[in-house]
């Protein structure tokens, strides 16, 4: 098996400002920022998505190559162009998000010639990560691909790793993103939610019963994240609280990819979870004080695994 991990998602173009008139080109995605991050932490990670065959599409394969993210996985589809959002921040570091998405390249990864290939070197990775965000992206066809691909790789010793992330507007309904996150869910091995995602998505109270919910699917390793309240790490019959030192956010962007990206290098490097879970809120605490979901290489905190 390989070292690597596998980051499986989508990553747009991004214009990103306070004002319409003062904005500037990026690109961002759940998935690909952990992956970014996992790599500066010292993971080798490869990104599995698609791209169209256009100039924007080749930079930001070059800039995530830059970052030590391996794109020998990036399919890219002739005559295509990638997803574009808008994202303005308020005085507070909230984002309010406009997308273009519909004809994305990825939606077609798990359905493209590629695709085969793709879902046949899963079991070869020591962890796959992905996230609610992703499996909105594919049609019924391709997350059921992925699913038994997934379920291969689980039975030949890959972990799971898997964010809810919840974002209605992917979804054609509630009912449609409960009933395909929770198959998922019977197949992952760290969960990696947001509270106020889960209890819109699974109508759980509190990060206590969102655990309980999980780990009644089958899930063995439960991390709730809550923002200025820290996270919650919990097993089957035990769990623990792991504070955090709040901060005023400039922009809270890519907060939780980078927790998950910092819980999963420590976890992977054999630290115990709470241990994890604290490096993983330091992380997430830098992050919101930068703009933008990836921060600049020299305001990375100490403590690589």
């Amino acid at each position: 098996m390989r070292e690597q991990i596998a980051c499986i998602g989508e990553c747009m173009l991004e214009l990103s400002g306070p004002t319409h008139d003062h904005m500037k080109l990026s690109y961002g995605g759940d998935t690909l920022n952990t992956a970014v991050y996992l790599s500066r932490l010292g993971q080798p990670v490869d990104y599995l998505t698609a791209l169209g065959d256009d100039p924007y599409s080749d930079w930001m394969v070059r800039a995530w190559q830059s970052e030590g993210v391996n794109t020998n996985f990036v399919v890219r589809i002739p005559s295509r162009l990638p997803g574009f959002y808008i994202i303005q921040t308020d005085t507070k570091g909230e984002r309010l998000f406009h997308y273009w998405r519909d004809q994305a390249p990825a939606r077609d990864l798990f359905i493209s010639p590629n695709a085969e290939l793709i879902l046949r070197s899963l079991h070869q990775y020591k962890l796959i990560y992905l996230s609610g965000i992703s499996l909105s992206l594919y049609d019924d066809k391709g997350r059921e691909e992925l699913s038994k691909a997934l379920k291969k790789a689980s039975a030949a010793g890959s972990l799971i790793a898997f964010d809810s992330n919840y974002r209605p507007t992917g979804w054609p309904d509630l009912a449609t993103a409960r009933s395909v996150m929770e198959n998922f869910l019977r197949v992952t091995d760290i969960a990696l939610p947001t509270l106020d995602d889960d209890m819109q998505l699974f109508g759980v109270k509190d990060a206590n019963t969102c655990a309980e919910y999980l780990h009644h699917l089958g899930v063995r390793e439960v991390v709730v994240k809550m923002g200025k309240r820290g996270c919650m790490v919990s097993s089957p019959g035990h769990c623990v609280m792991i504070a955090t030192t709040p901060r005023k956010a400039i922009d809270t962007t890519g907060a939780g990819d980078s927790f998950n990206a910092a819980y999963l290098a420590k976890r992977l490097a054999s630290k115990e979870p709470q241990h994890a879970a604290k490096f993983a809120n330091d992380l997430a605490r830098t992050v919101i004080m930068h703009p933008g979901a990836v921060i600049p290489r020299t305001a990375m905190p100490a403590g690589r695994p």
